[in-house]
Protein backbone atom coordinates (compact mmCIF):
# COMPACT_ATOMS: atom_id res chain seq x y z
CA UNK A 1 0.00 0.00 0.00
CA UNK A 2 1.26 3.44 -0.93
CA UNK A 3 1.71 5.74 2.04
CA UNK A 4 1.66 9.51 1.87
CA UNK A 5 1.43 12.61 4.03
CA UNK A 6 -1.27 15.25 4.28
CA UNK A 7 -0.09 18.72 3.29
CA UNK A 8 -0.92 21.26 5.97
CA UNK A 9 -0.06 24.26 3.80
CA UNK A 10 -1.02 24.32 0.14
CA UNK A 11 1.16 27.30 -0.72
CA UNK A 12 3.82 27.52 -3.39
CA UNK A 13 6.70 27.67 -0.92
CA UNK A 14 5.62 24.48 0.84
CA UNK A 15 5.13 22.68 -2.51
CA UNK A 16 8.62 23.64 -3.71
CA UNK A 17 10.16 22.36 -0.47
CA UNK A 18 8.30 19.05 -0.76
CA UNK A 19 9.39 18.64 -4.40
CA UNK A 20 13.02 19.28 -3.40
CA UNK A 21 12.68 16.58 -0.74
CA UNK A 22 11.54 14.04 -3.37
CA UNK A 23 7.78 14.23 -2.92
CA UNK A 24 5.06 14.27 -5.56
CA UNK A 25 2.20 16.71 -4.96
CA UNK A 26 -1.28 15.13 -5.25
CA UNK A 27 -4.92 16.12 -4.85
CA UNK A 28 -7.50 13.50 -3.88
CA UNK A 29 -11.15 14.33 -4.59
CA UNK A 30 -14.60 12.90 -5.38
CA UNK A 31 -18.20 14.08 -5.62
CA UNK A 32 -19.55 14.91 -2.17
CA UNK A 33 -16.20 14.33 -0.41
CA UNK A 34 -13.86 16.99 0.94
CA UNK A 35 -10.63 17.39 -1.07
CA UNK A 36 -7.42 16.02 0.45
CA UNK A 37 -4.09 17.69 -0.37
CA UNK A 38 -1.40 15.03 -0.10
CA UNK A 39 2.19 14.26 -1.05
CA UNK A 40 3.79 10.92 -1.88
CA UNK A 41 7.41 9.85 -2.27
CA UNK A 42 8.10 10.02 -6.01
CA UNK A 43 9.71 6.57 -6.33
CA UNK A 44 7.11 4.84 -4.16
CA UNK A 45 4.29 6.35 -6.24
CA UNK A 46 5.85 5.20 -9.53
CA UNK A 47 6.35 1.67 -8.16
CA UNK A 48 2.76 1.49 -6.88
CA UNK A 49 1.32 2.62 -10.23
CA UNK A 50 3.48 0.18 -12.20
CA UNK A 51 2.55 -2.79 -10.00
CA UNK A 52 -1.20 -2.16 -9.70
CA UNK A 53 -3.45 -4.93 -10.97
CA UNK A 54 -6.75 -3.01 -11.21
CA UNK A 55 -7.66 0.48 -12.30
CA UNK A 56 -7.93 1.53 -8.63
CA UNK A 57 -5.12 1.19 -6.11
CA UNK A 58 -4.94 1.72 -2.33
CA UNK A 59 -3.24 4.65 -0.63
CA UNK A 60 -2.89 5.57 3.02
CA UNK A 61 -2.92 9.29 3.78
CA UNK A 62 -2.72 10.22 7.42
CA UNK A 63 -4.97 7.68 9.18
CA UNK A 64 -7.29 7.12 6.18
CA UNK A 65 -7.04 4.20 3.75
CA UNK A 66 -8.52 5.10 0.36
CA UNK A 67 -8.98 3.45 -3.04
CA UNK A 68 -8.05 5.95 -5.76
CA UNK A 69 -7.78 6.17 -9.56
CA UNK A 70 -5.37 8.41 -11.49
CA UNK A 71 -7.51 11.09 -13.12
CA UNK A 72 -4.88 13.44 -14.52
CA UNK A 73 -1.15 14.11 -14.24
CA UNK A 74 1.25 16.85 -15.29
CA UNK A 75 4.67 16.14 -16.75
CA UNK A 76 7.72 18.41 -16.69
CA UNK A 77 8.14 19.84 -20.22
CA UNK A 78 11.90 19.23 -20.39
CA UNK A 79 12.78 16.01 -18.59
CA UNK A 80 9.32 14.36 -18.48
CA UNK A 81 9.10 13.70 -14.73
CA UNK A 82 5.66 13.65 -13.15
CA UNK A 83 5.20 16.97 -11.31
CA UNK A 84 1.61 16.75 -10.06
CA UNK A 85 -1.15 14.15 -10.01
CA UNK A 86 -4.92 14.31 -9.47
CA UNK A 87 -6.39 11.21 -7.85
CA UNK A 88 -10.12 10.49 -7.91
CA UNK A 89 -11.60 8.60 -4.98
CA UNK A 90 -13.14 5.32 -6.19
CA UNK A 91 -16.50 5.34 -4.39
CA UNK A 92 -18.14 1.88 -4.68
CA UNK A 93 -21.46 1.92 -6.51
CA UNK A 94 -21.11 5.51 -7.77
CA UNK A 95 -21.38 5.93 -11.57
CA UNK A 96 -18.51 8.13 -12.75
CA UNK A 97 -16.31 8.75 -15.79
CA UNK A 98 -12.93 7.04 -15.55
CA UNK A 99 -9.97 7.20 -17.92
CA UNK A 100 -8.89 3.64 -18.74
CA UNK A 101 -5.44 3.12 -20.32
CA UNK A 102 -5.00 1.57 -23.78
CA UNK A 103 -2.17 -0.97 -24.25
CA UNK A 104 -1.14 -2.26 -27.68
CA UNK A 105 0.39 -5.70 -28.22
CA UNK A 106 2.01 -7.27 -31.25
CA UNK A 107 3.86 -5.90 -34.27
CA UNK A 108 1.66 -4.58 -37.09
CA UNK A 109 2.26 -6.11 -40.53
CA UNK A 110 2.12 -2.58 -41.96
CA UNK A 111 5.56 -1.83 -40.49
CA UNK A 112 7.09 -4.00 -43.24
CA UNK A 113 5.31 -1.82 -45.82
CA UNK A 114 7.06 1.36 -44.62
CA UNK A 115 4.41 2.24 -42.06
CA UNK A 116 4.58 3.63 -38.51
CA UNK A 117 2.28 2.68 -35.62
CA UNK A 118 0.67 5.79 -34.13
CA UNK A 119 -1.29 5.60 -30.86
CA UNK A 120 -3.53 8.66 -30.77
CA UNK A 121 -5.64 7.81 -27.68
CA UNK A 122 -3.62 6.59 -24.71
CA UNK A 123 -6.68 6.57 -22.42
CA UNK A 124 -10.38 6.11 -23.15
CA UNK A 125 -13.21 7.69 -21.17
CA UNK A 126 -15.53 5.00 -19.77
CA UNK A 127 -18.67 5.66 -17.68
CA UNK A 128 -19.66 3.16 -15.00
CA UNK A 129 -18.97 2.00 -11.46
CA UNK A 130 -15.47 1.13 -10.29
CA UNK A 131 -16.48 -2.51 -9.80
CA UNK A 132 -17.27 -2.86 -13.53
CA UNK A 133 -14.20 -0.99 -14.87
CA UNK A 134 -11.55 -2.93 -16.77
CA UNK A 135 -7.92 -2.44 -15.70
CA UNK A 136 -6.94 -1.62 -19.29
CA UNK A 137 -7.96 -2.09 -22.92
CA UNK A 138 -5.53 -4.53 -24.56
CA UNK A 139 -5.50 -4.06 -28.36
CA UNK A 140 -3.87 -6.58 -30.70
CA UNK A 141 -2.41 -4.57 -33.61
CA UNK A 142 -0.82 -7.46 -35.58
CA UNK A 143 -3.47 -7.36 -38.36
CA UNK A 144 -3.08 -3.63 -39.06
CA UNK A 145 -1.68 -2.90 -42.51
CA UNK A 146 -0.64 0.54 -43.75
CA UNK A 147 -3.54 3.06 -43.59
CA UNK A 148 -5.57 0.77 -41.25
CA UNK A 149 -6.74 1.89 -37.82
CA UNK A 150 -8.73 0.75 -34.78
CA UNK A 151 -11.66 3.03 -33.96
CA UNK A 152 -13.60 3.42 -30.71
CA UNK A 153 -16.62 1.71 -32.33
CA UNK A 154 -14.47 -1.40 -32.93
CA UNK A 155 -14.15 -1.96 -29.17
CA UNK A 156 -16.74 -3.75 -27.13
CA UNK A 157 -17.73 -1.87 -23.98
CA UNK A 158 -17.47 -3.87 -20.74
CA UNK A 159 -20.68 -5.02 -19.06
CA UNK A 160 -22.59 -2.18 -17.32
CA UNK A 161 -20.18 0.39 -18.79
CA UNK A 162 -20.40 2.86 -21.65
CA UNK A 163 -17.62 4.28 -23.84
CA UNK A 164 -17.92 8.07 -23.77
CA UNK A 165 -15.54 8.92 -26.63
CA UNK A 166 -17.01 9.53 -30.09
CA UNK A 167 -17.42 6.31 -32.11
CA UNK A 168 -15.46 7.52 -35.16
CA UNK A 169 -12.29 8.51 -33.24
CA UNK A 170 -9.17 6.47 -34.06
CA UNK A 171 -7.38 4.88 -31.09
CA UNK A 172 -4.35 3.69 -33.04
CA UNK A 173 -3.35 3.09 -36.63
CA UNK A 174 -0.52 2.47 -39.05
CA UNK A 175 0.37 5.49 -41.16
CA UNK A 176 2.73 5.89 -44.10
CA UNK A 177 6.22 6.89 -43.02
CA UNK A 178 7.57 10.05 -44.65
Amino acid sequence: MLEGIIRESIGKRNAKQLKRDGYLIANIYANGVENINAAFKRGDFARAVRNKENLAFDVKVGDKELAVVIQEYQLHPVHGDVMHVDLRLAVPGQVTNYLVPVVTSGVPKGLKNKGVLVVSKKRLKVRGTIEDMPAKFDLNVEDLDRDDSILVRDLEAPANCMLMDRANVAICGVMKAK
